[in-house]
């Protein structure tokens, strides 16, 4: 691929442009816009460097002079969508201002649906990225714990936000692409469970069910597992 760096490389750590020579035509924000843009109509499989070019106007191989490698926009349009944060003073009680932000993620992620596919520690190191780390570590100060145990605190609650979320735009897209409405499948569903639990060879299913009945609270879930999260870090909990 041209361009490509023969050793491993961040793209935080190149200029964005030199002083000589003529001003460069995009930043980084323009290419980073251009392709979020294409991923939030079309997905992730619909971003390339070719692509990304013709939104701007410009060729490829004069695309790669700014991002050297694919991985390098990813991290560019990672980094744009992490500006979507709303940074807010801290008010003082830690566990509702994490959950405030783990709310915030789960948003984001609605709105751009193909993050959860590029989440990954590869990708903290962008501007943003610190930024949201650094303002999440701000709200953990009355939290009497190193921060080794903070940052873990924040990965493991962001872990179980882009898993929830994820399966939830998976579960939407599927829906989207059957025949069928998603009511006419889950009754189907439901009467082929209740005829397999009603033949006894599952009675701790049978009991689960009897328990809970009706609908599943999906954001009462949710909620209850950015909750224990937390509580494994909370002192008064533990």
């Amino acid at each position: 691929m041209a361009g490509r760096a023969a050793v491993p490389e961040v793209i935080w750590a190149r200029p964005e442009r030199t002083g000589r020579g003529p001003k460069p035509a995009y930043t980084r924000a323009d290419i980073a816009a251009a392709a979020v843009r294409i991923a939030d109509a079309e997905g992730l499989d619909g971003v390339s460097m070719r692509r990304v070019a013709a939104e701007l106007g410009c060729g490829t191989m004069s695309l790669y002079n700014y991002v050297p490698r694919k991985e390098d926009l990813y991290e560019l349009m990672i980094d744009a969508i992490g500006a979507e944060h709303e940074i807010r003073e801290p008010s003082g009680d830690w566990r509702a201002d994490m959950l405030r932000n783990a709310m915030e993620t789960r948003g984001i992620m609605h709105r751009h649906t193909w993050v959860p596919r590029l989440m990954s520690g590869v990708y903290g190191f962008s501007p943003n990225s610190l930024r949201y780390l650094e303002h999440c570590l701000e709200c953990l100060e009355p939290l009497d714990l190193p921060y080794a145990a903070k940052t873990e605190l924040v990965a493991l609650l962001n872990g179980v936000v882009t898993t929830y979320t994820a399966n939830e735009i998976a579960t939407a897209e599927r829906t989207r692409s059957m025949p069928w409405s998603e009511e006419e499948e889950n009754a189907v569903r439901i009467a082929y469970l209740g005829s397999q639990v009603a033949t006894g060879a599952y009675p701790r299913l049978a009991a689960a069910f009897m328990e809970q009945s009706g609908p599943i609270d999906l954001e009462g879930v949710f909620r209850r597992a950015l909750e224990r999260v937390l509580d494994a870090f909370d002192p008064e909990r533990r």
